[in-house]
């Protein structure tokens, strides 16, 4: 049987009650190599496709999420810096919906005592509702 790494999830199974991006989108730095000559350090690449590593602090909405899980972090693997959808007027945070989302779990064994933790990446990000109309419009049109 033939199980894979990374668990395919859809965006509302992961928050059910939405996710919103705080700050911006930012390269992932790599600390197992050697720092530059004018002392920054090179951007992490994916081991599987080569392209650069991006990531986002992400705020959970769902009021059950533990504290630990209220804050996380996304990945994508892209030639680019990840766009996000446009920030709504009055909002602290942009509400975003990720497409292409995956999860890889792992032992966390950072607090003390081990615990399952989740690392998520997705191939992009859309305005909420706006990546499954899509989706949904080009399934019809097939």
């Amino acid at each position: 049987m033939a199980i894979p790494r990374r668990i395919n999830l859809p965006h509302h199974e992961v928050f059910p009650a939405g996710a919103f991006l705080k700050g911006e989108v930012e390269p992932v730095l790599d600390f197992q190599v050697d720092k530059r000559s004018d002392g920054s350090r090179p951007q992490q690449t994916d081991k599987e496709t080569g392209l650069l590593l991006w990531q986002a602090t992400v705020l959970d909405a769902d009021e059950e999420a533990s504290r630990k899980d209220t804050a996380i972090v996304v990945k994508f693997a892209a030639g680019v810096r990840p766009v996000p959808p446009a920030k709504k007027a009055g909002m602290p945070w942009t509400p975003v919906e990720f497409v292409g989302l995956s999860a890889l779990p792992y032992v966390d064994t950072n607090s003390g005592r081990p615990r399952l933790a989740w690392s998520f990446r997705a191939e992009s990000m859309a305005e909420p509702g706006a990546a499954s109309a899509s989706s949904s419009s080009s399934k019809g049109a097939a």
